[in-house]
């Protein structure tokens, strides 16, 4: 059953008027209860107020929590708290630092205070003064779930991928930080309720976070929210009603929604990704300026290298030919160098192996274009192998598995080559992959995507980012498209894009370096094998 809530920004002392509004409030709306964000109490509140608050003389009309703000509590409140007690009837402090379950079953999860930075580790001892420390938040991440996050600060980057745009002022008054950002990005609640430092109303787009496993059919949403104070002079919003079912999943995506903004934040333990790091990724852990460490600058470096040092090419001695699959007239397929999924990413699924594949012309060319009048046959046979790994994995997952498939084309690349990925249909059909590109795109200020439809890019004459996005459910059949960003030799344009985003989308940040998860050769056969295996009924070079 729904419990009908209902959100105050700070009171700042002003209970009076407040608890009387709400008690107008519920003769009409029934609410389960009530939450104060932020300071309930002003920083100078008079003592008589105090009094009538404690003896009962100002009534609370129903159940109603709140937690330290940026002030401190009143001794007389803590005195009475320290008891064991509320402060008066239906008035429950939550803590500073707590994890509570409502009568109705509405987990409430709350970090009030804001970060002090003077202590370096350890959690706070006293649960009233309006500071907590980066343990206390670390230590929330143990509740795994919430219904509501209340927290005092703001999550760091919460506006980024929004079109809700914050004043400079309304910027500069707010106090954010990492480590409420994390809090929230673990614990996915549905609502994170939080205070306006100023007179403004905040409430970002719905967000949706990746989900807990590749195999998970829930996509958690949150919606952030920062309510203005109360009585506050400007009018802005300070009270906020909704209904809540507990522990209910998102049945969809609300229209409007944004991938999670803390999937932009970068992990400060992995080091950046080489921008320029063209495909030596699958290839033997080097690459094409040469094998080494060295960075070389743009006017010293060497020329683009020939079929016989590209490790794409099989006429390369070099090149590694137990991870190649299968070969075609035209093109060849191999399994990917340090792989973005791992063995075990889709076993539940029923795929035990990677999956990650590259499909790979065997002209040496920097696109399909390129390749003249070879290039319609090679761009056929490399989609009929796309098709046919496809099908592939939507059989041996039972339709629990899509694919993804992306293509950088650039007239200053090495050797063209197509990236196959297995992506969960869950992921697919609720529309969250081409919501994580396009944010991603965005982010990055990289031009939009366009659905089209280039077959083989003859006619094209920039350079190009293409995705393919494929899955097919048995029920409802096929769901396809094609999505092309087009640029230009201006753009400095991340070699890791594609990995990047699914990644992230997947779940898998701690793999987006091809170099951190190489396999042994033993490994990397053992999967070769698994997938030809699989790919027997498929595999039209055998026929």
């Amino acid at each position: 059953m729904a419990a009908k809530i209902i959100v105050l920004g700070s009171l700042n002392g002003k209970f009076e008027s407040a608890f009387q509004k709400l008690a107008t409030l519920h003769q009409k709306q029934n609410f389960a209860f009530a939450i104060i964000t932020g300071n309930l109490f002003g920083a100078d509140q008079d003592e008589e107020t105090i009094t009538r608050l404690l003896h009962g003389d100002i009534q609370v009309p129903f159940s109603t929590y709140f937690t330290v703000g940026t002030a401190p509590l009143p001794e007389r409140v803590v005195e009475r708290i320290e008891k064991g007690e509320d402060v008066c009837e239906n008035l429950h402090f939550l803590g500073k630092r707590s994890t509570t379950k409502t009568s109705d079953g509405i987990r409430i999860v709350t970090l009030g205070g804001v970060l002090d930075t003077t202590i370096v580790g350890g959690q706070s001892k006293e649960q009233h003064l309006p500071l907590h420390t980066a343990d206390d938040a670390k230590a929330l991440r143990g509740a795994n779930t919430a219904d509501i996050l209340l927290t005092t600060c703001w999550p760091s980057q919460i506006w980024a991928n929004s079109s809700k745009i914050l004043t400079a002022e309304e910027r500069g008054a707010i106090t954010s930080t990492d480590e409420i950002a994390d809090l929230c990005a673990t614990l996915r609640p549905r609502y994170h309720f939080s205070m306006s430092p100023a007179d403004f109303f905040y409430e970002r787009e719905p967000f949706f976070h990746p989900p807990s496993s590749p195999d998970s059919d829930q996509t958690p949403i949150t919606r952030f929210i920062s309510m203005a104070p109360f009585g506050n002079a400007a009018k802005a919003k300070a009270m906020y009603a909704f209904n809540l079912v507990p522990g209910e999943s998102a049945s969809s995506i609300p229209p409007g929604s944004t991938v999670s903004p803390f999937l932009a934040k970068t992990n400060p333990r992995k080091r950046a990704a080489p921008a320029d790091d063209h495909t030596g990724r699958y290839a033997n852990g080097h690459d094409h300026h040469g094998g080494g460490r060295r960075v070389r600058r743009r006017k010293d470096r060497s020329p683009p290298p020939g079929p016989d040092r590209c490790f794409f090419c099989l006429s390369n001695t070099d090149v590694d030919t137990h991870m190649i699959c299968s070969i075609g007239d035209d093109s060849y397929v191999t399994t990917a160098k340090g792989p973005l999924p791992s063995s075990d990413t889709f076993a539940s699924s029923g795929l035990s192996f990677p999956g990650h594949q590259l499909i790979i012309p065997l002209p040496h060319e920097p696109t399909i274009r390129s390749m003249g009048e070879d290039s319609t046959k090679t761009y056929r046979e490399m989609v009929r192998f796309k098709e046919s790994m496809q099908a592939m994995v939507a059989t041996q997952s039972k339709f629990k598995l899509g694919a993804v498939t992306f293509e950088i084309s650039r007239q200053s690349g090495i050797h063209v080559h197509w990236q196959f990925i297995p992506v969960p249909s869950n992921l697919i059909r609720k529309g969250l992959v081409e919501a994580g590109f396009k944010v991603e795109a965005e982010n990055r200020q990289y031009p939009p995507f366009e659905e089209a439809a280039l077959e083989s890019g003859v006619d094209e004459t920039s350079d190009f980012f293409r995705l393919w996005i494929w899955t097919d459910d048995s029920d409802t059949g096929i769901q396809s498209k094609e999505l092309v960003m087009r640029f230009d030799s201006s753009l400095r344009f991340d070699l890791q894009f594609g990995r990047r985003v699914l990644a992230k989308l997947l779940g898998l940040e701690d793999r987006v370096y091809w170099q951190d998860v190489v396999q042994s050769v033993a490994e990397e056969t053992q999967d070769v094998e698994k997938f030809k295996e699989a790919f027997k009924p498929w595999d039209f070079t055998t026929a």
